[in-house]
């Protein structure tokens, strides 16, 4: 069975077979004109030989009428086309943040970094966001029988302010987009947007940046725009995690996905993330009593798309060959 992980920027697929999870390779998505060419490149002879029963895929964005364009890249991914093209039987599209909530059972304390205190309450929802190209939000609730996944579009919910500072950078991109949405703020785009207002409303000059440069120089303390925009995302992340705790009574955890946040663990401790997070006025204590946690398993989607995948058995994926193509 192929399994893939499809997002804006990187594309992930791998074969699982017998349990056992293959090599993840990841694919640029800029390097293709679809979906279809990377199965191509993946599987080589053109995708001919491709001898799988079925197809599981996780995409960045809804999932309409049992298809999907991606929100933030032009693809769009068919099942009906991917199993006339390339022989599957069948072929099941999620939301990725479907995925990667169904992985939350599954993790162990290895593979998440815990950020401040709380202690998760068994039985409860747990709530996943992840800020990476664009903001995925989802919910995991547990039932008698099996856990329901709540998928959302939270990430283009409202962003609002916590401070005259916040006022001025929201100001300044509602003027260049209409309505600013989380996304806009807590994002790679959206990290981007944070360093142009911040150079443009301090009138500052500095070099133009992509969200992985600002990362960098933020994080290495060579850039101090970049500095400010990555303490204003981390304290930007807090708010919206505390938000989404909220909205759905998370008190099993809430975690921190994408592919921004892994990379800069001890960063968003040393923030205000956890401060912001629990900032609610009266449901403080609430909020202190919820852990974060950012989830450091590098395959943590493909662990999702296993409960996702149909006639897989249900016992935990096996991980082999997980090596340096994961990205």
């Amino acid at each position: 069975m192929l399994l893939g992980d499809i997002g804006a920027t990187n594309a992930r697929l791998a074969v699982v077979s017998n349990g056992v999870l293959g090599t993840v390779r990841n694919f640029i998505v800029a390097d293709f004109l679809s979906f279809a060419d990377v199965i191509r490149a993946f599987f080589g002879d053109g995708g001919r030989s491709v001898s799988e029963h079925a197809a599981v895929i996780a995409v960045a964005g809804p999932v309409k009428e049992g298809r999907c364009l991606l929100t933030n890249c032009s693809w769009s991914i068919d099942p009906h086309e991917l199993r006339q093209e390339f022989g599957f039987a069948k072929v099941n599209l999620c939301n990725d943040f479907e995925a990667v909530a169904l992985s939350l059972p599954h993790l162990t304390e290895t593979d998440l970094f815990r950020v401040g205190e709380g202690e998760s309450l068994p039985g409860t929802p747990m709530a996943i966001l992840g800020p990476g190209t664009g903001l995925g939000v989802a919910c995991l609730v547990p039932t008698a029988h099996a856990p329901v996944v709540i998928p959302s579009e939270g990430g283009h919910a409202t962003m609002a302010a916590t401070s005259p500072r916040e006022d001025a950078i929201i100001d300044y991109l509602r003027r260049q987009f209409g309505h600013v949405s989380a996304e806009r703020m807590v994002s790679g785009f959206g990290l981007e947007n944070l360093y142009r207002a911040l150079i443009a409303l301090d009138e500052v000059d500095a070099p133009k940046r992509v969200a992985s440069d600002i990362t960098r120089a933020g994080l290495d303390g060579t850039c101090p725009i970049s500095r400010m925009a990555l303490d204003l995302f981390c304290g930007m992340l807090g708010t919206i995690a505390g938000n989404v705790a909220l909205m759905f009574g998370a008190r099993g955890g809430v975690f921190i996905a994408g592919g921004i946040a892994p990379r800069m663990t001890d960063f968003i401790a040393h923030s205000e993330f956890r401060s912001r997070f629990e900032n609610k006025g009266r449901f403080r204590s609430y909020l202190q009593s919820i852990p974060t946690s950012i989830i450091v398993h590098p395959a943590a989607t493909f662990i999702g798309l296993r409960s996702v995948a149909h006639g897989l058995p249900d016992t935990a994926v096996r991980l082999s060959g997980v090596g340096p193509e994961r990205t």
